[in-house]
């Protein structure tokens, strides 16, 4: 089989159990989160907009000056939290819990037309406006992740309820859109509908699913343009819009042929990822092509270091090349999360550490620090540089961003594996063990590590007969001088390493150890010299993990710390007020700003003296006492 005839599934979140470093997150939201979730939907007034047994509440969030309210969403806020429940239980039985989750199934199996249309706010305030303005008013949205939801309870619990009534309304959405009499030719303004159908083909085996999710991607940015023939229809100005161009919903061309990442970020990621789903099931290079462009562009001139990604507030989304501020970045915790569902999606079609690394980037940085340790509060935007004022925040009017990094948190294991006809593919390293199906044998691997906090990883295969298949197994960009070795026997990584990943094929058998150790040292960063926010600034890795400093370690005046070209040696710190993280320290030179004086500029420079630095993982910042935090910090000058 060639390459690029290979199809990598990802594995079934209760195929994957994990332990240690993601076990904790995990455990944070089985204790606290997926609750808390539930609890302020309640708080919002949600039930009750949903439950046809109660008399609407109406419109509760006033209209906006873009025709709609974030009250329109709020079966996707619901739908993401079921979705987070259904993760929760698999790793935690809640009978109270899975009972008010299976509550809010019966009010949307109540709320179902006959005709298998199903959103709580065109049913129950707006029933007058429905398909009207599929720019604004996310109506597909919403399906889609009620659709996710359903996906993931039917996976986790085995009950069948929520899937049948949304493949009611999938079903019913195949008659709605289309080039037939009476149907829509269109598309939704905020994309996800085209991923969480193909999540419902996989499921179902129904292929009409993908169809329809193809039909939503080949139609978007085709002329007449669909949004402005929508607006005349329904009496409004198709100039009369909020962001003035389609390349916020990335429907100002058709999408094989775009090649800049424009736009709303979380819409981009989403369209992203449902056409690398779409390229793995249809073998359609043309997609991934232009995947790979669009790829290419985000990557090399647009994305932070964290991963986080969309730098301005205005349109949560893109700018201009290479436009990265720290303090003012919006970055949205919902970005970081959709492009790790975009980069596990480019995998789809064979390992490629291109975008596997990025993966991992952007889960453990970008993503990852939208939630509190305790998981109890949320960032909903993520700047690498604070004067201590930006804090976690319980709830928020679009509360996007805390189910949304829950459930990739709860469903992680999902992300480290992928598995194809005859091969198997460890994309993220963690404790975890993952039973995976292989042409019809089971295959059982145990991974034992610390990782990230220690570089080595022990893989163990448990399998009830030999059998022979390949195991790719990713090698970072960063991990100079890695090893690997089989049962004992060292491999050459030089000749097995197609792509970034160590394939190695063989025979395998019950016991088989495979044994990688990726070095962790601290490691600059210095970002392209277009970048004119980190002009002169260094910021710092330790395997898949950017650190940062707090002013609860090193004082205030953050920016006043001078980093030295070639780093000094290091020494690693367990913070147990961080729950076990690795916090690493390194003497540098602080300008001496106490002794500046009263002047505001004057002829000299500050003088420096020696400091020490204490980095900690920037997941983790703003979760002990409130203060300054810089990702980017001042680098020594060459040659001074």
């Amino acid at each position: 089989m060639s390459k690029k005839d290979r199809q990598f599934r990802p594995v079934a979140v209760p195929d994957v159990r994990v332990g240690g470093f993601w076990g904790k997150w995990q455990d944070a939201v089985c204790n606290a989160t997926a609750e808390i979730l539930l609890d302020r939907c309640v708080e919002a007034g949600m039930l009750q907009a949903l439950d046809v047994r109660r008399p609407s509440p109406g419109i509760i969030i006033p209209i906006q000056p873009w025709g709609g309210t974030t009250q329109m969403f709020w079966d996707s806020d619901l739908a993401k939290s079921i979705e987070t429940i259904a993760y929760s239980l698999y790793r935690k039985p809640n009978p109270q819990l899975e009972a008010r989750a299976d509550e809010i199934i019966d009010m949307y199996e109540r709320l179902q037309d006959r005709d298998g249309y199903l959103n709580s706010w065109f049913q129950r305030v707006q029933p007058d406006r429905r398909w009207t303005n599929l720019r604004d008013h996310h109506e597909l949205y919403c399906a889609g992740h009620l659709i996710e939801a359903a996906v993931a309870y039917f996976q986790a619990t085995g009950k069948r309820k929520l899937l049948d009534v949304m493949c009611r309304f999938a079903d019913y959405m195949i008659g709605k859109f289309g080039h037939g009499e009476g149907q829509i030719a269109g598309y939704c303004g905020h994309q996800e509908i085209e991923l969480a159908l193909v999540k419902l083909a996989r499921v179902t085996g129904e292929k009409k699913y993908l169809e329809l999710s193809n039909f939503f991607i080949d139609e978007r940015g085709q002329e007449p343009h669909f949004f402005t023939e929508e607006a005349i229809r329904d009496g409004r100005s198709p100039k009369d819009y909020i962001q003035k161009t389609y390349e916020y919903s990335q429907s100002h061309e058709p999408v094989r042929r775009q090649k800049k990442v424009v736009g709303h970020a979380v819409r981009a990621m989403y369209m992203y990822s449902g056409m690398a789903d779409l390229a793995t099931e249809y073998k359609d290079d043309t997609l991934t092509a232009a995947l790979e462009t669009l790829w290419d562009d985000l990557t090399t001139k647009q994305m932070y270091v964290t991963g986080g990604i969309g730098p301005s507030a205005k349109n949560e989304g893109f700018t201009d090349y290479y436009d990265l501020p720290n303090d003012t970045a919006y970055a949205e915790t919902c970005a970081a999360v959709a492009l790790v569902f975009w980069a596990s999606r480019m995998l789809g079609r064979g390992p490629n550490r291109r975008f596997a690394d990025i993966m991992e980037q952007a889960l453990y940085n970008g993503a990852l620090t939208g939630l509190s340790l305790d998981g109890k509060t949320f960032f909903y935007d993520n700047p690498l540089e604070s004067t201590g004022k930006h804090h976690r925040w319980k709830w928020h009017n679009c509360p996007c961003c805390p189910p949304n990094i829950a459930r990739l948190v709860a469903s992680v294991g999902a992300y480290m594996y992928g598995v194809a006809a005859e091969e198997i593919a460890v994309h993220l390293y963690g404790e975890s063990t993952a039973r995976l199906e292989l042409g019809g044998a089971d295959v059982t691997l145990r991974q034992i590590t610390n990782y990230p906090w220690d570089g080595k990883v022990s893989i163990r295969l448990e399998l009830k007969e030999p059998r022979q298949f390949a195991l790719s197994l990713r090698i970072p960009e960063w991990a100079d001088g890695a090893s690997l070795s089989v049962n004992g026997g060292s491999i050459d990584l030089d000749v097995v390493t197609i792509d970034g990943y160590a394939r190695i094929q063989r025979q395998w058998s019950d016991g088989d150890e495979v044994s990688l150790d990726l070095p962790l040292k601290l490691r600059p960063q210095y970002a392209n010299p277009k970048v004119r926010q980190d002009a002169g600034r260094v910021a710092l890795m330790r395997g898949p993990l950017v650190y940062c400093a707090e002013e609860i370690d090193n004082g205030g005046d953050l920016n006043a710390l001078i980093v030295p070209e070639d780093l000094p040696e290091t020494k690693t710190t367990i913070l147990e007020d961080l729950e076990g993280a690795v916090a690493v320290e390194l003497p540098v030179e602080r300008e001496d700003t106490a002794a500046w004086g009263k002047a505001m500029y004057r002829s000299k420079p500050a003088t420096r003296h020696e400091a020490k630095l204490r980095l900690v993982p920037y997941h983790l910042w703003d979760n002990r006492a409130p203060g300054e935090m810089l990702v980017w910090l001042q680098a020594e000058k060459r040659g001074a």
